[in-house]
């Protein structure tokens, strides 16, 4: 059962980014955390590469989380700090969206966290998602 508030997986994010410039390259600017249904916190961060090989912090996240052999995420959140200091929430891309769909299908009904107060199920951010009946 998830019982971790949108306060704590943001805080959980937030100690996760420590920005490392290579070349004309960012890494680990964004972080994120999510929980899963057991109730266990998974960490990761952003890798920006040339030639698009680079992934998101979500997607990292996930990879702990399967490494763990977990697959169903309860809530999800990514971070991200500008050059001036302030915190943003972000929301998952559309890449991170449907990655987190197929991982688990019941992960349609994860709950994404927009904000500190704020938050929408994968299936509000992720429409017309089902798969389509054949035309005849």
């Amino acid at each position: 059962m998830n019982t971790v508030s949108n306060d704590e997986l943001i805080a959980a994010a937030q100690a996760v980014v420590h920005p490392h410039k290579v070349g004309d390259r960012l890494f680990g600017d964004v972080g994120s955390v999510l929980v899963t249904d057991a109730g266990n916190l998974y960490s990761g961060v952003c890798i920006d590469t040339g030639s698009g090989t680079g992934f998101c912090a979500e997607h990292a996240a996930i990879a702990a989380m399967v490494t763990a052999r977990e697959y169903r995420i309860a809530k999800v959140v990514a971070v991200w700090r500008d050059d001036e200091g302030a915190w943003y929430v972000l929301p998952p891309c559309g890449r991170c969206r449907e990655f987190i769909r197929q991982v688990d299908w019941a992960n349609i009904d994860t709950e994404v966290v927009l904000g500190r107060t704020r938050t929408a199920r994968l299936r509000a951010l992720l429409p017309a998602n089902e798969w389509p009946d054949p035309l005849d």
